[in-house]
């Protein structure tokens, strides 16, 4: 009886199988195991969930530049133009030129209290999660619990408390008011406790301590390194809310010195308002937070790929 005839890259592969070593032949099958562990490529469900993710998350955005590049008549229009027209860069001169508003100075103050609300917030935060993450002392846990609930209590129950506090200071109206309620964060405190007590081992601290450095030498040199990826997400989180914080600037700031949210409120304040020129406004308070995305949106990812590994 003679033999079965195989087609010819059968028998190349039956060669290659009966000549090889089983390593060899394991490293020929792994890449078909992997495909099976891994699943199959996304298929078109996959992507096109994506796509309209991205797109909704997109469309807020490029309805304000529809409507900011009109005219006073674009937003009361019966039939829906989707694109841009060419009064944006009119627009964004009505804004910057606008006498009710300093767009400058409300830039300018926004900047200021985003950077110092972001930095005490990431300072203080690490301080208090390297605390309750790597050190023993009475009653850490209840306190952390207590920090952890504050989170529950609705900021409108705080804001007359507040202003009588900075009234009585002699801080309302100025950006102090605005700055030193938000320096120190609980949601940070909570984050920054999670990311250390897996990020930075006990070990560390001990080689720390037994080469004679003290418990802030120790925090500066060893424990800030390790949360520099959370700290950095941290502080892009935080200066991102603060510089779009509308609520507490605009009752406890003057008209005369605001900051950006406020001063586009500004804008609505008269009899009629063109809201082409509002949404040219918002337009441009947005563009340095693309800027910081764009610059810092590495460290986001990267500190978000960090702490899933490490969790």
């Amino acid at each position: 009886m003679s033999a079965p005839v195989l087609p010819p890259v059968a028998v190349v592969e039956a060669d290659a199988r009966q000549g090889s070593s089983p390593a060899e032949r394991a490293a020929a099958r792994r890449p078909k195991r992997r495909r099976l562990q891994n699943g199959q490529r996304p298929g078109f469900l996959a992507y096109g969930f994506l796509t309209a993710v991205i797109l909704g998350s997109v469309f807020p955005l490029y309805w304000s530049f529809l409507i900011g590049s009109g005219d006073a008549t674009t937003i009361t229009r019966q039939d829906i133009v989707w694109w841009p027209g060419g009064n944006f860069l009119d627009n964004a001169a009505a804004v910057l030129t606008d006498g009710s508003v300093n767009f400058w100075r409300a830039v300018g103050n926004s900047i200021l209290v985003s950077t110092v609300v972001a930095a005490a917030v990431v300072l203080f935060s690490t301080l208090a999660g390297f605390a309750f993450a790597k050190l023993r002392f009475r009653g850490r846990n209840g306190l952390l619990v207590f920090v952890i609930a504050t989170m529950a209590v609705p900021t409108q129950l705080g804001v007359v408390p507040l202003f009588i506090a900075m009234s009585e200071l002699q801080l309302a109206g100025t950006l102090s008011a605005v700055i030193l309620p938000a320096i120190v964060s609980a949601f940070g405190v909570f984050w920054m406790t999670q990311y250390l007590s897996q990020a930075l081992p006990y070990e560390l601290i001990e080689a720390a301590r037994v080469d004679g450095a003290s418990m802030i030498r120790t925090f500066w040199s060893v424990a800030l390194p390790a949360a520099r990826p959370a700290a950095a997400m941290l502080a892009l989180f935080v200066f991102i809310a603060t510089w779009t914080n509308f609520f507490w600037p605009f009752i406890v700031l003057d008209r005369q010195d605001p900051t950006l949210p406020v001063a586009l409120s500004l804008l609505q304040s008269n009899y009629f308002v063109d809201y082409s020129v509002v949404m040219a406004g918002v337009i441009l308070s947005t563009i340095p937070l693309l800027i910081l995305f764009a610059v810092a949106g590495r460290q986001l990812v990267s500190g978000i790929m960090q702490g899933a590994v490490k969790g």
